[in-house]
């Protein structure tokens, strides 16, 4: 038996919670002794980006070259991926929480008649049957979840588990597959993305600003310091709705849920939606200049000052270290 993963790729570039997922996968290899890890990428990629994934500690790489399955249609990932597991004898289907691999992952574990496991952190404990431990309620708590079917689908949290960069040179074996035209049935007619040279779901830095910036002509501060650590830039809903910022930078419980390596916060109070949308990051630093605003209590780091005195005086900082 093996240990499938489920690759994203974006723009010709395998995506880092996917390269993530296969770390994870080899983690858990290695620990239950599953047997190798495979990764599936559907459409059209390259090796050189491909090659990652050994890096990252998969064995081997399934390349479905179909253009047909460039768009991203969530049925036919769902077929695709189903067949390939089959095909390798799989035991295990692991991938990177998103929205297309929630979605896919629902419809595999039908197709699959399997167990499937969202939020993932840690893994799996086997001294007692097979349990997971997983995020729940926006990150504020944790679950252990007892799976009991042979067949497991695992959805592993951004930034839950360390990128694997020592893993050997892959093989990349190229295959055709057989996928009935109604799974083709949907028609992407347009797509609209978020602009920006790094977009917050895979920011591994993010920047963001409130009404404490006092308005949209401020922002150039909060977007040269994100440029200078090389971070997304993101906002409140207040500022969003307002129209000082674009809504798709809205970081928040009905907004952009992120988990960056960093969060900084600028100008922000902290209501509980936005801090919904930002307690999975892995450190949080807060520039306020009330200091009992309820965004310091989640913070791991706090400055207390003006932020129009604090911003450019950290972005020389920066740009000093680098």
């Amino acid at each position: 038996m093996s240990v499938l993963v489920y690759i994203e790729h974006a723009e010709g570039s395998v995506k880092k919670t996917s390269l993530e997922a296969i770390s994870y996968a080899k983690a858990m290899s290695e620990k239950l002794s599953s047997g190798e890890v495979i990764a599936v990428a559907l459409g059209a990629i390259s090796s050189e980006e491909l090659a990652k994934s050994g890096t990252a500690g998969a064995s081997k790489v399934i390349l479905v070259n179909d253009s047909k399955l460039n768009q991203g249609i969530i049925q036919a990932h769902a077929e695709a991926i189903a067949q390939v597991y089959k095909k390798v004898n799989a035991s295990t289907l692991v991938l990177a929480k998103s929205s297309l691999g929630d979605a896919v992952a629902a419809r595999l574990a039908i197709k699959l008649d399997a167990a499937l496991v969202s939020n993932v952190i840690e893994l799996p404990d086997t001294t007692s049957g097979y349990k997971v431990k997983r995020s729940i309620y926006t990150g504020k708590a944790f679950a252990i979840t007892q799976v009991n079917s042979a067949h497991k689908i695992l959805a592993v949290k951004k930034n839950a588990v360390a990128l694997k960069t020592d893993g050997k040179e892959v093989a990349i074996e190229e295959i055709s597959l057989q996928i009935a035209p109604e799974n083709f049935a949907t028609t992407i007619t347009s797509t609209d993305k978020a602009t920006g040279e790094i977009l917050l779901p895979e920011a591994d830095i993010v920047v963001s600003g409130g009404r404490g910036m006092k308005g949209p002509e401020n922002w150039g501060m909060l977007e040269a310091l994100a440029k200078e650590l090389g971070a997304a830039t993101g906002c409140s809903k207040p500022v969003s709705d307002i129209g000082w910022r674009p809504h798709h930078e809205h970081v928040g419980q009905t907004g952009v849920k992120v988990s960056p390596t960093l969060y900084i916060a600028v100008g922000i109070s902290g209501a509980i939606q936005h801090l919904a949308g930002v307690n999975s990051s892995k450190c949080i630093v807060v520039i306020n200049k009330d200091p009992d605003a309820p965004f310091f209590k989640a913070a791991d780091y706090g400055i207390v000052g003006d932020a129009f005195e604090i911003l450019p005086k950290l972005t020389e900082a920066v740009k000093a270290q680098k």
